[in-house]
């Protein structure tokens, strides 16, 4: 049997219905026979109403006190979790991130981990219990202090978990079924994508893609975790982040296939799931028994058939080239900042981008446009707006040392991504997303590419129907509707 383990969001323990269901999911991994580590996030949206608590209370709370007060929301869903599997004759026990061994620096509110030592979850898995952790949360090196992996930081505690432990796969469980060509709540005709690489994930992530956060598929890719993305409310396949297409990964309880046979069971039956309630021991027996039945007469774990769906190819087929476009993705929190006439010398633009980096702050995209009348140029860059107040009261500090005339800020600007492995070997993508936009009457200000990525920024009023012209342009719309929001927030 195998070594799973699953993280589930906030949406997926919202109430105590939920953590029910998450216990009945859980309890039959467990009953099968599978070791089982579980991380949880808070309850609902508990973590930002502790934000917001604590600013009632302190216009600008201390960040060790706020990493405090914030994961007590996964202690109490790791606690409750715990004692609903108990309640199903499954032993559980629950642990805080420093218990798991999660180690951090000593950053609040954004720490990362530095090594995870996780000799107390490897007892509890011994002693044929599951484990249940806090995610989101760490110890510090050095202060000893409890720390916070800042947004998605949950996602983070279980793909280093899956990693320190040699886990099968990491099982991140949402409210939508799986990864999808677009947001669904926007683009409602999206496409589910099967199958896809940790290179193309990671580039939908990063640039706004909310059903995983950029950093945990980061960490898969560097420490080869394979990834499955599920819904905690059906049991529908998902999508599989893997470059390994022939790794075997559990899919439910009883059956084991190749991560690219994940494309041809969903679609052969797309209806298929998985039961939600605990099978009584006689029921469990019967479903393993013609579960055996079933792999004698078709093997699981063969390598899928060329041609059984057009959309669901074979992964694995040798000069198989990948789809041109696997997803579009959007951002709405960036603002652009503007410095007007800095002068063309060395050293100028690098002292620019020195104060940038002092305040902490992430630039995304940066376009250098030149003067046509004398010896200097406008520097434009992207940033999350909440890093910008500090970027631009520390560019305005350095004016005299930069010598710039005058810096903007743009705060109604939004960002618009095509990611696909099949922009390497395809000429003319370029052209036709901004042949779309145009026909479309939407305006690029700024442009970014990668070898699998093309990314524009427009107007943030345009930003919707840029996605759904660009969805429909690269031909991803679904004649059927595929996307589901189960909990109505897409984690």
């Amino acid at each position: 049997m195998s070594l799973v383990v699953q993280k589930y969001g906030g949406s997926s323990v919202a109430d105590a219905d939920a953590i029910r269901r998450v216990a009945r999911r859980i309890a039959l991994y467990a009953q099968a026979g599978h070791q089982v580590v579980v991380v949880v996030s808070a309850m609902g949206d508990t973590t930002d109403d502790l934000i917001d608590l604590a600013h009632q209370v302190a216009p600008t709370p201390p960040p060790r006190e706020l990493d405090m007060l914030v994961t007590a929301g996964e202690r109490i869903s790791m606690a409750v979790l715990s004692m609903a599997l108990n309640a199903l004759d499954v032993p559980a026990r629950a642990y805080t991130g420093s218990q798991a061994g999660l180690i951090t620096d000593e950053e609040h509110g954004r720490a990362h981990i530095l090594t995870v030592t996780p000799g107390r979850i490897e007892q509890a898995l011994e002693a044929g219990q599951v484990a249940i952790v806090a995610g989101f949360q760490g110890v510090s090196s050095t202060t000893k202090d409890i720390t916070t992996l800042g947004r998605g930081g949950s996602d983070t505690t279980a793909v280093a978990l899956a990693a320190a432990l040699g886990a099968d796969v990491c099982e991140i469980y949402s409210d939508v079924d799986g990864v999808f060509t677009a947001d669904p709540r926007i683009v409602p005709s999206a496409r589910r994508v099967p199958w896809i690489t940790s290179e193309e994930m990671l580039e939908l992530a990063a640039n706004g893609a909310k059903i995983l956060m950029a950093r945990s598929v980061e960490y898969a890719r560097r420490y080869d975790v394979t990834l499955h993305v599920r819904s905690s409310y059906s049991g529908r396949l998902g999508t599989v982040v893997s470059d390994d297409p022939a790794r075997e990964i559990p899919v439910d309880p009883t059956v084991t296939v190749r991560t690219a046979e994940v494309a041809r069971r969903d679609a052969a039956d797309p209806s298929k799931e998985i039961p939600v309630t605990t099978p009584s021991p006689q029921n469990q027996n019967q479903n393993q028994n013609q579960n055996q039945n079933q792999n004698q007469d078709q093997d699981p774990t063969a390598a899928p058939q060329p041609g059984r769906d057009p959309h669901c190819p074979d992964f694995t087929a040798e000069g198989l080239e990948a789809p041109l476009i696997s997803g579009v993705a959007h951002d709405r929190s960036q603002g652009k900042i503007t410095v007007v006439e800095v002068p063309d010398s060395p050293g100028k633009a690098a002292l620019l981008f020195d104060v940038v980096a002092a305040t902490g702050a992430n630039i995304d995209m940066i376009v250098q446009n030149t003067s046509t009348t004398d010896d200097t140029v406008a520097i434009s860059l992207t940033l999350p707006e909440a890093d910008a107040p500090a970027a631009l009261e520390a560019i305005e500090q350095a004016h005299e040392a930069i010598g710039y005339a005058e810096v903007r800020y743009d705060d109604q600007i939004g960002k618009v991504s095509i990611v696909g492995a099949g922009m390497r070997s395809h000429p003319g993508v370029s052209a036709r997303l901004f042949r779309s936009l145009g026909e479309a009457g939407i305006n690029i200000d700024m442009i970014s590419t990668s070898e699998i990525r093309i990314s524009v920024v427009t107007d943030r009023g345009r930003l919707d129907d840029a996605v759904r012209v660009i969805h429909t342009a690269f031909g991803l719309d679904a004649e059927q509707t595929e996307a589901v929001v189960y909990g109505g927030t897409g984690r």
